[in-house]
């Protein structure tokens, strides 16, 4: 059994390099046992928008890059549509290491969610990216971003697309994740897409305003 915390493992000299190597030798909670490997984040250490997602899906953790399965297209199109250059973005997750299930048949894995246990192990990986960039927004990207960063009881059906105070950044907001709107029906995908891309597009507003 694993100690539970990622403490012990973050480098003494820390930057958004040194950080992305020593992850890799992560044990702070049982997840590295089965992935192939830890996903750290990527972007600018000058970005000055940061998304944070719930964790590496199955294409994530073959490849070691955040965001490069579906759900990382969906994402790339919904920020080109809001007009957030990709440059601007510092993309990362709760969780650096994919919990996976083997599907009844086959070889395929199915997503898990990471429980509270776990996300609390990885969060000192977080904490160091976020001290890093020290992005001027702050975007959760579904519930268990939401939740780990904003509190238990925050609902994103309730509350998306607002700014929210919060020290972890001068604005924050929470939307959905986008493997949801891969898994939205096909008559309603295109009308949740424009929704996603609506709340980024308050993102990229405030960019400007900031600037």
């Amino acid at each position: 059994m694993t100690e539970n915390s990622a403490d012990g493992f973050l480098p003494q000299e820390r930057s958004l390099t040194s950080l992305a190597k020593a992850v890799q030798s992560c044990q702070g909670c049982d997840l590295y046992l089965n992935a192939t490997q830890a996903v750290f984040g990527e972007g600018s250490e000058r970005a000055r928008v940061m998304l944070i997602g719930e964790q590496p899906g199955d294409r994530e953790d073959v490849e070691g890059h955040p965001f490069v399965g579906p759900a990382g297209g969906v994402l790339d199109r919904a920020l080109e549509d809001a007009g957030i250059d990709r440059a601007d973005v510092y993309v990362t997750n709760v969780v650096k290491h994919f919990r996976w299930k083997p599907a009844p048949r086959g070889k395929r894995r199915i997503h898990r969610k990471p429980d509270l246990r776990e996300q609390l192990a990885c969060r000192p990986w977080l904490d160091a990216e976020l001290e890093q960039v020290r992005p001027t927004v702050l975007v959760c990207l579904g519930a268990t971003a939401a939740q780990a960063l904003l509190g238990r009881s925050f609902r994103v059906t309730q509350d998306r697309g607002r700014f929210v105070e919060s020290p972890l950044a001068p604005f924050v907001m929470a939307t959905v994740h986008p493997s949801s709107i891969l898994r939205t029906p096909d008559d309603a995908r295109e009308e949740a897409m424009q929704a996603f891309v609506a709340d980024l597009r308050k993102v990229a507003k405030t960019l400007e305003r900031a600037a």
